[in-house]
């Protein structure tokens, strides 16, 4: 019953590592495209790696997106709750990354946005805090789908124990019938039967007799 309980149907994660998956390939990879539509930080030109993207953009959007992949494809239940943990850290590293590159100097800063004040704020909501929360929001939703064992889960375990008992049971009372019906076979005697000796004796012990009684 336990392990089956471990087991879930892939289709639980099918919303939830979907947007995982895009959530994290939009963070990895919207520091290198955005400059061609005039979204971006500093340095505002595409396709350069620099170590503040490295580290804010890159290596958190990578995990969420391998978090997300892990709750679309498994059906084991602990391998998805760990997918929604990284992913959740992901997101939170996300949406206070930059905000500690700020104060950290060992850490390298992100850059600045450009644009008026406005698209500085959408910048800042795409790239780190909105898309952190995102990202969080999602991965919670994940972690309280599958810690919670659900009805369909549940039902699909006992069934699948009770199939496996009856498999066990029919294999097991199989070779017991066959027993009982070899055992119930009439068993051949090993003593030789003699046949034919019991009423009669031989001609000689038949005149022996006879004179035996002319003689009495």
């Amino acid at each position: 019953m336990m392990a089956g309980m471990l087991r879930v149907r892939r289709s639980r994660g099918a919303l939830s590592g979907s947007l995982l998956v895009l959530l994290g390939v939009w963070g990895a990879l919207i520091p290198f495209i955005g400059p061609y539509f005039n979204y971006a930080y500093t340095p505002d030109r595409a396709w350069t790696a620099t170590s503040g993207r490295m580290w804010l953009d890159v290596l958190p959007g990578v995990v969420t997106l391998a978090g997300g992949l892990v709750v679309l494809l498994s059906r084991f239940r602990p391998a998805v709750l760990f997918g929604s943990w990284i992913a959740a850290l992901a997101g939170a590293w996300f949406a206070v990354g930059d905000l500690i590159a700020g104060h950290w100097a060992g850490l390298p800063a992100p850059g600045t946005p450009v644009g008026s004040a406005a698209r500085s704020a959408l910048e800042q909501l795409g790239f780190f805090t909105g898309l952190g929360v995102a990202i969080v929001f999602v991965a919670a939703l994940a972690l309280g789908r599958f810690t919670v064992v659900g009805v369909a889960d549940a039902a699909a375990s006992s069934a699948g124990s009770a199939a496996a008992a009856k498999t066990g049971a029919a294999a097991g009372t199989e070779p017991a019938a066959a027993r009982t019906r070899i055992g119930a076979l009439p068993r051949a005697s090993l003593v030789p039967v003699i046949r034919g000796r019991s009423r009669a004796a031989d001609p000689a012990d038949a005149d022996a007799a006879a004179a035996t009684a002319r003689a009495d």
